[in-house]
């Protein structure tokens, strides 16, 4: 019973940081709301966390896993399923028309891959431990590709030096989401939501460790100014805002399973 409780209970927490993690790119959306244009900002780690958001909703629905057994991976991943499709949505009404049909083909590869790995766990195997397998499988690659996404910032980060390219935060909540990820997965003795994060979690150490190492080295302004979530500058009102590069984020690692 009390297992049981710690279970759900590290499942809620989990849920909270995720949450924060898959929101973060709200305010640079709204950049590109107000500025109409995606500028250099990709939209490919957004198409990559919703397939992983998908394939986890999947996941936990009683199709695949036993009963509700893993109901707040359901809950977490059917939000980030909303929110990857509205940034998703937002990116392509926005983006050049070269950049639409690149959006367009690999949202409806990522839309096929999901279909098509739906219908061979529901109607190829039939009981839920082959069916988990399956799915969580597939949904292991899908998080190991999100988790590439920020070995960029830290490649960056240790090239400059500066932690300009690594918010505090974002590190911080990438590391809470995957540890407590990693301990429901570990809870409920299932593998394959606690694997992806055994990755995850380190390299949110990683990160940590370089922001501590590198935060006084110029990376982090303290002029008040207007902060870019996922690329964390910092524009003065005297001066002319520079063109951002390809943004890079934390959020494609979107650490929930």
């Amino acid at each position: 019973m009390i297992d049981s409780k710690l279970h759900l209970a590290t499942g809620v927490m989990g849920n909270a940081a995720s949450l924060l993690l898959y929101a973060a790119p709200i305010l640079t959306f709204f950049r590109v709301l107000r500025k109409k244009s995606t500028e250099e900002f990709s939209c490919f780690p957004y198409i990559v966390a919703l397939l992983n958001c998908l394939l986890y909703t999947w996941y936990g629905l009683p199709v695949v896993s036993y009963k509700w057994e893993n109901f707040p991976v359901v809950t977490i991943n059917g939000v980030g399923i909303l929110l990857e499709l509205s940034f998703i949505l937002i990116y392509f009404w926005f983006a050049s028309p070269r950049r639409k049909v690149t959006v367009a083909v690999t949202t409806m590869s990522v839309a096929l891959v999901f279909s098509a790995a739906a219908l061979i766990s529901a109607l190829v195997f039939h009981d839920h431990p082959h069916r988990k397998m399956f799915i969580g499988s597939i949904g292991l690659v899908a998080s190991i590709a999100m988790y590439g996404s920020p070995l960029v910032a830290v490649r960056q980060v240790i090239k400059t030096k500066s932690v300009e390219f690594m918010p505090f935060y974002l590190s911080f909540f990438s590391f809470l989401a995957s540890s407590l990820w990693m301990a429901y997965g570990l809870l409920g003795c299932d593998l394959f939501l606690a694997s992806p994060n055994l990755v995850g979690s380190p390299l949110g150490i990683l990160q940590l460790v370089l922001y501590c190492k590198y935060r006084k080295r110029g990376g982090v302004m303290q002029e008040s100014g207007k902060w870019d979530v996922e690329k964390s500058t910092i524009n003065t009102s005297d001066e002319k805002p520079k063109q951002p590069e390809t943004a890079i984020t934390n959020n494609s690692c979107s650490q929930a399973p």
